[in-house]
């Protein structure tokens, strides 16, 4: 792309990358359950559909949007200097979170499930939070660290391998992300969250961002002022 596109654009690209990302997240949840009984099986398939699904939607909306497709990302985009300003922080969170409960319910339409059914799958724990702020840490240090080192266009690749392996070593399976949080409250299956466990999660994430965005500074030094001209996004993360 020679230029931004219009924000509209940029925010559509978010909404309906976001409800992509969360229909394959319980899409791909729901059929495990339907072929296993096998808790690891069903991890291992559910896992392996969010990685080749996230690493498509980075690659095809990367170059429209940044597809960060998650509202922890796009508030480090904020705050992380020469990022997006209050106006496209507004157009994103929201068509984040829309797009997110959207996938939910279309996930659940395609295996003839109730449209809105309210998770029962309880994750109030402290050690569960505490793998939210971890994943969501690791998650904005690798964004934005590929950026500062030069390596954006990897994005696709390696932001959805890191996905992929968070789903094995964090006892949350990676969340890291308020929009699909959200959004999984709304489906009563294996990838579903009790609306209850929300919030905590939400914070978790808040926190790993703010976490990620230090880690950030510390390995790549603090970013120089960006000159007053509109970002630009490629491969998936947003560069000034």
């Amino acid at each position: 792309m020679s230029g931004p596109a219009p924000l509209i654009r940029r925010a559509a690209a978010e909404g309906i990358g976001t409800a992509a990302l969360v229909a394959v997240v319980v899409g791909s949840g729901i059929q495990a359950t339907e072929l296993t009984r096998d808790v690891g099986l069903q991890l291992l398939a559910n896992g392996l559909a969010t990685v080749f699904g996230l690493g498509v939607l980075i690659a095809l909306l990367g170059p429209v949007s940044g597809a960060h497709f998650n509202p922890a990302v796009t508030l480090a985009a904020r705050y992380d200097g020469g990022g997006l300003s209050l106006r496209e922080v507004a157009a994103y969170v929201p068509a984040q979170i829309a797009g997110a409960i959207g996938g939910a319910v279309l996930a659940d339409a395609m295996f003839g499930r109730p449209l809105v059914e309210w998770s029962t799958h309880d994750r109030s724990a402290g050690h569960l939070w505490l793998a939210e702020v971890v994943a969501t840490a690791g998650l904005v240090w690798l964004v934005f660290g590929l950026t500062r080192a030069g390596r954006a266009h990897l994005a696709p690749l390696l932001v959805a391998a890191y996905i992929g392996a968070a789903y094995w070593f964090t006892s949350s399976t990676s969340f890291a992300n308020p929009a699909v949080t959200i959004g999984r409250a709304f489906t009563d299956t294996f990838a579903g969250i009790a609306p209850a466990s929300v919030a905590p999660f939400v914070v978790s994430q808040l926190l790993g961002a703010a976490v990620g965005l230090g880690l950030v500074a510390v390995t790549f030094g603090r970013r120089r002022p960006a000159p007053a001209r509109t970002p630009v996004v490629t491969e998936g993360v947003l560069t000034p």
